[in-house]
């Protein structure tokens, strides 16, 4: 019997189990199983918090269609929140895209906010149309730790996500054969509002933590202007479904690379103690 606790932030929720003991080995079937939302107990992915040879721990991240491999930003500060919750105190970690570093800035009321470096983004490509898709597509790719194409839109509440994400994550030639997340994005008094659907869960969700990332450094390039700058850092508030997050980074004028020291600061909560059967 494994142990599961389930964690959401800004609504991207996760089941997380402390494999330090080296005891838990999922199959992918298990993993689609336990993050089903009809049959199983239901989440966007599942992690586990395991002991790193270098670091104070390594998260293992898997979506909920059991595919691993990539970062997850929002998973990065729920693993964060569990590893405090579990008496852990500092919170240096190995991911798939390599070192993370994270700080605790308020916790109360069983919300904790965490505040996660993540990687240095590299280039931002601009595409004015994708090949092999039906709909508008002019946008950007760039890898926040997960591959991302976003789109900036007027009246983002009022495009189909689900379908058009879709689209382009499977038939836009340019991301092939891996395909990406797709964002949609308005700018609007001084906030960045987005929109994700996110390949791995293949449906819009509450929030995508490395998307917002990507779309922040996407509105620096584009000219849009952030909601606070200050000794070369610039800062954007994101609202994502229903919360609020934030991004900072240093823009970057080295060759191939876009943003550096990125941060991601947002809400992270326990929501519950599950015993599912694993079978």
């Amino acid at each position: 019997m494994v142990k599961f606790y389930k964690y959401q932030g800004a609504g991207n929720d996760f089941l997380i189990a402390d494999n330090r003991d080296g005891s838990v080995n999922l199959s992918k079937e298990q993993i689609v199983s336990l993050c089903d939302r009809r049959y199983g107990v239901g989440a966007d992915g599942l992690m586990l918090l395991e002991n790193s040879d270098v670091h104070d721990f390594r998260m293992v991240y898997y979506n909920s269609d059991g595919s691993g491999g990539m970062m997850c930003g929002n998973g990065g500060r729920c693993i964060v929140a569990f590893a405090a919750d579990m008496g852990m105190t500092r919170f240096d970690f190995e991911a798939a895209d390599g070192f993370h570093t994270a700080q605790i800035l308020d916790d109360g009321d069983g919300v904790k906010t965490v505040r996660l470096k993540m990687k240095d983004v590299s280039e931002v490509l601009a595409y004015s149309a994708l090949s092999g898709v039906s709909v508008p597509s002019e946008g950007c790719f760039l890898d926040t730790g997960t591959r991302h194409y976003v789109r900036f839109v007027d009246d983002v509440e009022a495009y189909d996500i689900v379908s058009e994400g879709r689209e382009i994550r499977y038939g836009a030639e340019e991301l092939q054969p891996v395909g990406a997340n797709v964002n949609y994005v308005e700018a609007k008094e001084g906030v960045l509002y987005v929109r994700t659907y996110e390949k791995g869960v293949e449906d819009e969700t509450f929030a995508c933590g490395t998307g917002i990332v990507a779309s922040s450094v996407a509105a620096y390039v584009r000219g849009i202007r952030p909601s606070h700058a200050s000794g070369g850092s610039v800062k954007y508030d994101v609202r994502a479904k229903r919360d609020v997050l934030a991004v900072d980074f240093v823009p970057s004028d080295r060759e191939g690379l876009a943003a550096e020291d990125v941060w991601l600061t947002g809400p992270a909560a326990f929501v519950a103690e599950i015993l599912p059967f694993v079978g």
